[in-house]
């Protein structure tokens, strides 16, 4: 199986705002925004076999419900695909963090928790679980189709680096637009994933 990842789309709240594992609302209706996304899922996917998956925060999981109903497929939500928690900095502006504080993260941007919640390192090691577990039960014999996963843009990165076999580092400052796909296939006859399409 593919594995197809998108981003959410926009959030109702100002620019420059930290939005991490905060349960913010979509800034529109999703209904044009999942229109679009079918449409280039189904174009992917021609001969169908998607399975949806989700972050359990609301921006990605309202999508992914409408996405999985249009294609009659089943829904699961796994809070491992959630984005990484950036504690006390979360809902804030960040022009308004500390300056010392984004320098101590900025110079250790996998280990540093200048925020008390989350860092980069822990963050890969749930998303990595869950695409341990998916590995395990999509091998690259299985019937053609997809795993569709609604997330967010950290996941993304992380993801990709994981997938292609990439140092963390070289994927955290990869472009990801909100609502952007990126898709990824399995290797034939060996570990690891090919990346298709990023930012798409």
């Amino acid at each position: 199986m593919d594995l197809i990842l998108i981003r959410h789309p926009a959030v109702a709240l100002a620019g420059g705002m930290c939005y991490g594992q905060s349960d913010v609302p979509l800034a529109l209706p999703p209904q044009a925004e999942v229109a679009r996304l079918a449409a280039r899922v189904e174009a992917m996917c021609p001969q169908g076999n998607l399975q949806f998956h989700s972050s359990t925060l609301s921006r990605c999981s309202e999508i992914a419900r409408l996405l999985a109903a249009r294609f009659n497929a089943a829904l699961s939500t796994d809070a491992r695909l959630q984005e990484i928690d950036f504690g006390r900095w979360e809902l804030q502006a960040w022009d308004r963090v500390p300056r010392a504080e984004l320098d101590q993260w900025a110079a250790d941007i996998e280990h540093a928790c200048a925020h008390g919640g989350e860092s980069v390192a822990r963050l890969a090691l749930r998303v990595q679980h869950w695409l341990n577990e998916f590995e395990s039960l999509s091998p690259p014999s299985a019937a053609p189709g997809a795993m569709v996963v609604v997330t967010h843009a950290g996941v993304m990165r992380v993801l990709a680096a994981q997938a292609l076999r990439l140092p963390l580092a070289a994927c955290l400052d990869w472009q990801l637009d909100l609502g952007a796909i990126c898709r990824f296939q399995p290797r034939r006859g060996a570990p690891g994933w090919t990346l298709v399409a990023w930012n798409s």
